[in-house]
């Protein structure tokens, strides 16, 4: 049995917060791919597959924070995956790999603050929770 942490009031903020922008992100980006990628100076099939994914990811972080009692492995999985997607931004703003306009720059800068916000504070909630330090090992 999956070690589980309670669900503090911090912890549901985090992982609710999270849910909520990652849906209202993967909308935007899915629903609006075509509208946006000329703007944003990125493919549409780039923000078309990302708010994609969002999607499913936003309904199981809203599903793990609606848990009493959360996994702290699950958790743990949350935070990783926001890491890696700021890692992820900031390599697809700095490579070369596609070429957005100032108004995509500040888009991928703007959602990778906003992702980087939601992993620190659901890594403090697990902290605060007594899961220890939230590391990805």
């Amino acid at each position: 049995m999956a070690a589980t942490i309670p669900a503090t009031p911090l912890l549901r903020f985090a992982l609710g917060g999270d849910a909520v922008a990652s849906a209202a992100a993967g909308l935007l980006m899915a629903g609006g791919a075509r509208l946006l990628a000329p703007y944003l100076g990125l493919p549409q099939q780039l923000l078309l597959g990302a708010g994609l994914v969002l999607l499913p990811y936003a309904a199981w972080v809203a599903w793990l924070g609606s848990q009493r009692a959360p996994s702290s492995i699950a958790v743990r999985a949350v935070i990783a995956i926001n890491i890696l997607w700021v890692i992820d931004s900031v390599v697809l703003a700095a490579s070369g790999w596609v070429q957005p306009t100032a108004l995509g720059i500040a888009f991928i800068g703007a959602q990778a603050m906003a992702v980087a916000a939601f992993a620190a504070l659901q890594a403090m909630a697990l902290r605060r929770a007594g899961a220890g330090r939230p590391a990805l090992a």
